[in-house]
């Protein structure tokens, strides 16, 4: 497992709401959180998944994520 950050249009407890059942629904996602007090709204996911593929998680959900390197 390693730990990945997102910047993303995650804004909100509703959004976060939206996101919960994509992420924890996801056997290779450990745990996750967002940073709602940041203005770049960084997701921090524990995986087994590549960058990519939480990408495209998070887009399934209808929204943008976007590594931070």
């Amino acid at each position: 497992m390693e730990t990945l950050q997102f910047k993303t249009n995650i804004k909100c407890g509703g959004c976060v709401a939206t996101v919960t059942p994509f992420l924890n629904g996801d056997e290779h996602v450990e745990k996750w959180s967002v940073d709602l007090e940041s203005a770049d709204r960084v997701l921090k996911v524990e995986t087994s998944h590549s960058p990519e593929e939480i990408e495209q998680l998070i887009k399934k959900a209808g929204y943008v994520a976007e590594e931070i390197a």
